[in-house]
């Protein structure tokens, strides 16, 4: 009688043994649709990362090509004084 409760019982869990961790189709969905939830939120917290970075180098390039400018332009005037100046002395003699 033992060596047949223990086939049975052996068969049972065999059996039955995986539908005990088996996962239903609702369970699937909802972790799926939680990583994909999560997936979403890290896609536009990137997104927002990407932008603000932009935005600050943006910022950032502008304000040197600004003041290279006003460099350059400067520059510029003082030459063009200077040379005014020289074109006034030799008029002058």
């Amino acid at each position: 009688m033992r060596p047949f409760i223990a086939k049975v019982t052996l068969g049972l869990l065999m059996i039955g043994g995986p539908a005990l961790f088996a996962q239903t189709a609702g369970d699937d969905m909802k972790r799926a649709g939680s990583k994909a939830k999560d997936a979403g939120e890290a896609t536009g917290s990137a997104a927002k990362d990407v932008g603000s970075a932009t935005a600050k180098t943006a910022k950032k390039g502008a304000r040197k090509v600004k003041h290279g400018t006003k460099k350059v332009v400067n520059k510029t005037a003082g030459a063009t004084e200077d040379a005014a100046g020289k074109v006034k002395d030799k008029t002058d003699k």
